[in-house]
């Protein structure tokens, strides 16, 4: 008995060290794509190697090695894919902002904001970003622990969410920023990860009572009106929101986690169509009411307009970006036309917002559109596949919660730049320039790694016994259990 015990944790020491030797080695891929990339963008401008590349790299593959090291040693069985995506796509993201200020420093005077380098910013963020993603997997041994600060997390979210509106700064037509001394911070980015924190706990302790079924309306079961209490105070939340400070995307959000971890907790569609009516109707009256949402409507409505003299644009459309993100678009074809080769600079803040993927279009064309997209899809299935590995609920709830997150924020910011929906000004995670979005981003990551940890210590266990019992490896799965 002791020798077969003894061999089971051997093959899952061997399964667990399989799983970070993958990581650590697609962890290294992902800093020599990054590196190519680099290099590419510089012989492309300049036909040299940038200066300090090498500095850069070697930079950028240590603090990916200190964040795989901190995988290794405090949460061992998690997935190995969540932490190389992020790195690939926080390095791609450096390259091409780093390219765009090349490109504005040339084409924009000395004294306009455009010439202002936004990468050695970017950089210091996401090295405060891969600190914080250290410091809770070093701190937080376990993600059941968050479920202690469940209400005062909510009450700190919510002072969050709504400071700007009193306190915020007014920049591009939006109030989402508070200036703390000399940084702009956007406490929205922090809620969405510590209102999911929320939700999962709540929905866990209320799921039964939120699934009984009240009054049938045209054949449609509609929830008891007590239970609806919780979405009609997010919905009025969310419009506050977008009232007042001009916030589409994070309304979007913060509405549509609820309502699609609502779904997940109880399986009604009727939540569903409910909470997709309420954020339809919210919609259309605070963009009939308010001037900058209704000018960014008309943008998408008839984007080329803006190119009509003054007297015969539409009111409201005083913006070439969504027209210079199409041309973008259709400049890049299939391929693209190289790293630094585009004229992506054009589209005002490409380097600063959204419209970084306008630049991903026009220089690595649809393939490479479709590729970062394929990587936003691949972290999106790793946390749904930690949601549905993890035993206990308010970790299947959290998991489910922040993949929806990043799956909603790719889908309203890239459906934006691309013309599929009015923009939101959201900045594309890891991949745009944006502090708190990239710190935030990064925490989002930090608790998917803990959750997949404890996904895959239960993969390596026996439903209700701790004792290991013989694994067997699979190919595409840790050990199972016979």
């Amino acid at each position: 008995m002791a020798r077969d015990r003894g061999r089971d944790r051997s093959v899952v020491a061997d399964w667990i060290a399989h799983r970070r030797n993958t990581e650590l080695a697609l962890v290294v891929f992902a800093i020599a794509v990054v590196a190519f990339g680099h290099a590419a963008a510089g012989l492309a401008m300049y036909e040299k190697v940038p200066s300090g590349f090498l500095g850069h790299t070697a930079g950028l593959g240590a603090l990916a090695l200190a964040a795989h090291l901190a995988v290794r040693r405090f949460a061992r069985h998690a997935d190995p894919l969540i932490l190389p995506i992020t790195v690939l796509l926080s390095g791609l993201g450096l390259v091409l902002l780093d390219r765009l200020d090349h490109a504005y420093a040339e084409h924009y005077p000395p004294d306009n904001y455009q010439s202002a380098p936004a990468a050695p910013d970017q950089v210091t963020w996401t090295l405060v970003g891969v600190g914080l993603l250290i410091a809770t997997l070093v701190l937080l041994r376990h993600h059941r622990v968050l479920q202690r600060y469940t209400y005062l997390g909510m009450a700190v979210a919510m002072l969050l969410l709504m400071a700007p509106a009193f306190f915020g700064a007014d920049q591009f037509g939006a109030k989402r920023w508070i200036n703390v001394g000399p940084l702009s911070v956007q406490p929205g980015e922090f809620v969405k990860v510590m209102i999911v924190v929320f939700f999962a706990s709540y929905l866990m302790a209320n799921r039964d009572a939120l699934a009984l079924a009240g009054r049938r309306v045209l054949g449609l079961a509609l929830p008891r009106g007590r239970n609806a209490g919780p979405v009609l105070l997010v919905w009025a939340v969310s419009l506050v929101v977008l009232f007042y400070e001009r916030d589409l995307g994070t309304s979007l959000i913060f509405f549509g986690v609820f309502i699609f971890m609502l779904y997940i907790a109880t399986q009604r569609t009727s939540w569903v169509l409910l909470g997709g009516l309420m954020a339809v109707l919210g919609t259309v009256v605070v963009a009939a009411t308010q001037q900058h949402v209704k000018g960014r409507v008309q943008a998408w409505l008839d984007p080329m307009a803006i190119f009509l003299p003054p007297e015969q644009r539409p009111p409201g459309l005083i913006s070439d970006q969504s027209a210079q993100a199409l041309f973008s678009f259709g400049a890049g074809d299939l391929t693209g036309t190289g790293l630094g080769e585009g004229h992506s600079y054009l589209v005002g803040f490409a380097g600063r917002s959204d419209f970084i993927l306008a630049t991903v279009g026009e220089e690595l064309g649809l393939a490479g559109v479709t590729l970062v997209l394929l990587l936003y899809g691949l972290l999106i299935q790793r946390g749904l596949s930690a949601a549905l590995s993890v035993t206990d609920p308010f970790g299947k709830l959290l998991a489910a919660g922040l993949s929806v997150v990043v799956a909603l924020q790719v889908f309203i910011v890239s459906g934006g730049v691309t013309g599929l929906i009015p923009l939101t000004g959201k900045a594309l995670p890891f991949l745009a320039q944006g502090g708190s979005s990239t710190v935030a981003n990064w925490l989002l990551v930090a608790l998917l790694i803990r959750v997949s940890d404890s996904a895959g210590k239960a993969a390596t266990q026996p439903e209700g016994n701790a004792t290991i019992l013989t694994p067997v490896i699979t190919a595409d799965g840790p050990p199972r259990t016979p």
